[in-house]
C-alpha cells in the first residue's frame, strides 16, 4: 500500500488505528469512577500526543539515521508557530496555509541553522544548535518584541483583520479548517462512559499519520541508506568520494520542517504563541522522547512522546488529596505512611518520577519502549514454539503405537 512494503503497512495501519480510535482508547475508565483520574481522551492532550508526535518524527530521522544530536530543534518549533500566527492575522483563519507557512519558515531557518552548525559533528554540533536556540529564544523574547510579541506572545486579537476572512468590527477570529472551527466537539456518551471526538484533533491527527508515512519513505529510501551510512562511519563513506554534507543538510532541514508542521498544529490548536517554545528546555523534551520510545526505530518516537506528554498532564495532577483517597480503606498510619512515600513522585515532583524511569529505561533497555515490546514478542514466540515442539513429539510419539 503506497509503495510500502506489507510489514510497513502493517504497521502504518496499527498507528493509524491508534490515532483514529484514541478517544476509546484513552478514555477506559466511568467518568465518575476513581480511576477516570487516568483517563486521557480529552481534546487538549490528545492534539498534545499527536503534535509532540510529529516533532519526535521529525526529530528522529535527524538524529535515528545520521546520530547528529541538536539540542536546538526548539527553535524551528517557535519559528513555525510565529509564521503560523502571523498568516493567520495578515491573510486569513484557515489553518491550511498557516501550517504550510510555519513549515516553510522553519525550514529555511533550519537550512541556515544547519549550513553554519554541520561544519562541526559530534559535542560541537550539539553546542552549535543550541547557541542558536537560545539566541532564537532571547531574540524572541526581547530583541524583536514587535514581530513576537516579547514575552507576552502573540495571539488574535479584535484589532486583527485578516485579508480573506469575513469578521465583524470588534470580532476576535477563530482557527478553522473551511469554516469548520479547531474547538468543535462532539460528545459520545455510553453508559457511564464519555467520549469525545474533537476536530482540531483529528486534523493534526492526519497530519501526523501524513508525516509519519513520509519517514517511512525516508528510512526505507536510497537517501536513508546514504543517511546511515553517514551514522556508521562518516570518514569511511568520505574516502569513497561520497560528500555527506548535503545528506545531513538534507536531513537536518527536513527535520526542521517537521518541527514547523509541529509549531503550525500547535497555532492551529490554541491560537496563541510565546518565546518559551523556543526554550532550551523544550528541545531537551523531545530528545527524551526519541530516547524513551527508542532511537532510530519508526514507532518509538510516537511512543515516547506519548509517555512524557501523559505524565506530564496526569500524573502531575495528583495529589495528597487523591492519595488519601485510594489509601482510605486502610488505617490511619499505614494511609499516611503511603502518601508520604508517594507524595514525592506525583504532583509538582512527576519529573522525578521521569527521570526515574529514563534511567531504568537507558540501563535495561537502551532501545526504548519498542526493545521492550519486541523482547515481550520474543518470549511469548518462544513460548508458542515449544508449545509446538511439544505437540510435535507427542504426535510422532503417537503414530508407532497406532
Amino acid at each position: 500500500m503506497f509503495g510500502l512494503s506489507t510489514k510497513d503497512t502493517t504497521l502504518l495501519l496499527f498507528v493509524a488505528a491508534l490515532t483514529l480510535l484514541a478517544p476509546f482508547l484513552l478514555n477506559p475508565f466511568p467518568e465518575n469512577s476513581a480511576m477516570a483520574q487516568f483517563n486521557a481522551g480529552y481534546p487538549d492532550l490528545m492534539q498534545r500526543f499527536v503534535i509532540f508526535g510529529t516533532f519526535a518524527i521529525g526529530f528522529n530521522i535527524l538524529f535515528g539515521l545520521t546520530g547528529y544530536l541538536s539540542f536546538g530543534h526548539a527553535a524551528f518549533l517557535g519559528v513555525g508557530s510565529y509564521g503560523a500566527i502571523w498568516m493567520m492575522k495578515l491573510l486569513t483563519l484557515n489553518v491550511i496555509p498557516a501550517i504550510i507557512m510555519g513549515v516553510i519558515f522553519a525550514g529555511l531557518f533550519a537550512l541556515l541553522v544547519g549550513y553554519i552548525s554541520l561544519r562541526r559533528s559530534g559535542i560541537y554540533f550539539s553546542i552549535l544548535t543550541l547557541a542558536f536556540a537560545q539566541m532564537s529564544y532571547a531574540l524572541a523574547y526581547s530583541v524583536l518584541t514587535p514581530i513576537t510579541g516579547g514575552e507576552t506572545g502573540l495571539q488574535l486579537k479584535a484589532t486583527d483583520t485578516p485579508l480573506l476572512s469575513n469578521l465583524a468590527p470588534g470580532e476576535i477570529g477563530r482557527a478553522n479548517l473551511f469554516g469548520v472551527d479547531m474547538r468543535s466537539s462532539y460528545e459520545l456518551v455510553i453508559g457511564d462512559w464519555l467520549f469525545t471526538f474533537n476536530a482540531g484533533y483529528y486534523i493534526a491527527a492526519v497530519c501526523m499519520l501524513i508525516g509519519f508515512y513520509i519517514s517511512i519513505r525516508i528510512f526505507r529510501s536510497p537517501f536513508g541508506m546514504m543517511l546511515r551510512a553517514v551514522k556508521s562511519n562518516q570518514q569511511r563513506m568520505n574516502y569513497t568520494g561520497l560528500n555527506s554534507k548535503p545528506y545531513t543538510l538534507a536531513a537536518f532541514v527536513i527535520s526542521g520542517m517537521y518541527a514547523g508542521l509541529a509549531g503550525g498544529l500547535m497555532v492551529a490548536m490554541d491560537t496563541q504563541v510565546g518565546p518559551e517554545r523556543m526554550f532550551w528546555t523544550a528541545s531537551g523534551e523531545v530528545v527524551l522522547m526519541a530516547i524513551l520510545g527508542g532511537v532510530g526505530t519508526l514507532i518509538g518516537p510516537v511512543l515516547g512522546a506519548g509517555m512524557i506528554k501523559y505524565m506530564e498532564n496526569i500524573l502531575s495532577k495528583i495529589n495528597d488529596a487523591i492519595l488519601h483517597q485510594w489509601f482510605a480503606f486502610m488505617p490511619d498510619g499505614i494511609e499516611n505512611l503511603l502518601v508520604a512515600i508517594f507524595h514525592p513522585f506525583i504532583g509538582k515532583g512527576w519529573h522525578l518520577t521521569l527521570g526515574m524511569l529514563f534511567m531504568l529505561i537507558v540501563i535495561f533497555l537502551p532501545g526504548g519502549l519498542v526493545e521492550g515490546g519486541q523482547r515481550i514478542g520474543r518470549i511469548f514466540r518462544r513460548r508458542d514454539r515449544k508449545a509446538d515442539s511439544v505437540e510435535s513429539d507427542a504426535a510422532k510419539q503417537r503414530k508407532p503405537a497406532e
